[in-house]
Parts: structure tokens; sequence; C-alpha cells
């Protein structure tokens, strides 16, 4: 009898193996842009999102390198990694040039990228990510996609950058986790939905520092026990000082500057500035919504939130 039963655990054993076996994808079958993207909506709103692990085509740019040593391994990156998703990533991106440190890549970072790409738990950042934008998207609605491609990146300081309209592209270092993910997401998020309307001509140094300003308060709203983005409340006059001379400078680079800090300001100076632009404005209307607001000129909440009188 013992044998018997023996037996059909067996059968059942060897059943349940090679069913497991029928659904596991082959080992040598190569990634391609099908199998790294997972389309979905938002259970209610059935709002559509995308996510692209592009970091798993560096699978193929590996095997390629080895099979072709002579060839440029730049040329075989843009070849397997980019071109496959620059259609979805990043074609006429309102803001391509935040993509540089993706698309022209230095061969020491494309090394250490690579090694970094097979580190990435996609389970789990797929969840991050996917939480982060059905929250978001309940803030602040849009019947547009929005795609979110996954890059690997050594760099510790880089996190996300929107490259346009629903175009958010994920830089993953080694120091990400869930709160990050999902922190990050929703400032992103709402740069995207914003770029939505956002009028080509709002390329000043006040432009940059609110449209900043207005992602970190999102960021704020939607995960308010999540301090990721720090901001400084205080109004330093000797920084202001130095700044308010360029806001109406149309300056994408001298705005930058004040955004990351540095030179005599504060890290991350700019993101304070701008929350506190957006904030002075929002104590004055608080019934507006964040719809509304997103929509607002920058113009309108500098000079309608009185901000200069901080500074009086």
């Amino acid at each position: 009898m013992n044998y018997v039963k023996g037996f059909v655990v067996l059968l059942m054993l060897c059943f349940m193996l090679s069913a497991c076996a029928q659904t596991e994808k082959p080992s040598n079958e190569k990634p391609d842009v099908e199998s790294i993207t997972v389309s979905f909506e938002h259970p209610e709103t059935k709002q559509p999102f995308k996510i692209i692990h592009a970091y798993e085509l560096f699978q193929n740019y590996t095997e390629k390198v080895e099979s072709d040593p002579d060839r440029s391994p730049l040329d075989i990156y843009r070849e397997e990694v980019i071109d496959p998703v620059y259609s979805a990533c990043f074609e006429n991106g309102e803001y391509i040039n935040m993509a540089e440190t993706v698309l022209n890549i230095t061969p020491k970072q494309l090394k250490e990228n690579q090694l970094l790409s097979e580190k990435i738990d996609r389970e789990a950042t797929e969840k991050s990510i996917k939480e982060g934008l059905f929250k978001s998207s309940e803030f602040l609605p849009t019947n547009n996609e929005t795609t979110v491609c996954v890059f690997p990146a050594t760099d510790v300081n880089a996190n996300m950058v929107t490259i346009g309209a629903g175009k958010i592209t994920a830089l993953y270092n080694k120091y990400y986790t869930d709160e990050s993910i999902r922190a990050i997401i929703a400032h992103e998020y709402h740069h995207s939905v914003a770029t939505e309307n956002r009028p080509r001509g709002e390329d000043k140094v006040l432009d940059h520092l609110i449209f900043e300003g207005r992602a970190v308060m999102f960021e704020k709203l939607v995960y308010p026990d999540l301090n990721f983005t720090r901001v400084d409340l205080d109004y330093n006059k000797v920084y202001w000082a130095d700044v308010a001379a360029d806001l109406d400078k149309p300056d994408l680079n001298r705005a930058l500057d004040i955004i990351r800090g540095g030179n005599d300001l504060p890290y991350q100076y700019g993101y304070s500035e701008g929350y506190k632009m957006v904030k002075s404005y929002l104590d004055l209307h608080p019934n507006v919504s964040i719809e509304e607001w997103t929509a607002l000129s920058p113009k309108e909440i500098f000079e309608k939130g009185n901000y200069l009188e901080n500074y009086q």
C-alpha cells in the first residue's frame, strides 16, 4: 500500500514539474520589447499605464559584445538597448535633454550599468512603480497613457526624470527603496501631466522653479509621510539676493544651477524655493484644486501668492 501511495505522489510531482517547465520562459530566449513591457490600467478609472523594464535588454547587449569584441560597445548599446525602446521612452519628448545620461553614456558608466542591471528586482520594482502611479492618478487623473522606462544608473544622485508628457525614465540606482520609488514617481508623474498643457514659452528661471515646486508639493500631498524631497522653509535673504535678479531670464542652465544648488547655494535650493512659492499661493487660495493650480501660470502663482513679502 505504501508503494502505491509513493507512486501516486511521484506521478503528481512529475506532473507539477512538467506543468511548471511548460510555463517557464526558456533560459536561452532573448528579451525583446514585448517581454519587457507591462501594460495595465487603474482598476477603477481605467487610466492606462505602461512599464518598460529596459534594463533587461542589457542581456542582449552583453551577448553581442562578447560575440563581436571588435565593435564599439557604445554602438552595440544603442542598437540593443536604446533603439528597441526609443519610440516609447524618448521620441518627441519635450525635455529630451533630460535623457542625456541614458542616451549618451560613457564607456565606464556603461560597464557599471551593465552589472547593476543584473541586480534589479523586477517584481519589487514593478510593484512600487505601479503603486506610485495608481495613487498619483487618483489625485491628478489624465486620459493619456503614462509610460515609465526603467534603466540602471550607477550614479547614486540619479533618480528619475520626465522626458515629456507621458514619458518618465526611472534611473534605477542601488539606493532605491520602495518608499523612494513611490515618492519620486509621484513627483515625476506631476511633471508628466503638467507638461500635457504646458506652454512652450515657459522657459524663464521662475517658470522652472515653480515647475519643480509644484511637483514637490504634489509629491508631499500624495505621500505626506514620505519625506523624500527635503525642503527648507526658512527665507534666507542672502541666498534670495543671489537669484532674484535672474527670475525673468530665459536661461535653463541658470535655472538648473539654482534648482540643484551649489556655487554658494544650499543643495537643491531651487526645490525648496519653488515649493515655498507654491505653498505661499495655496496658503492664500486654499480652495484651488490640484488640477487648477497645476494649470496656472508660474507668474500668477508667484504674484498672487505675494511671495516677495516673505523677503521684505
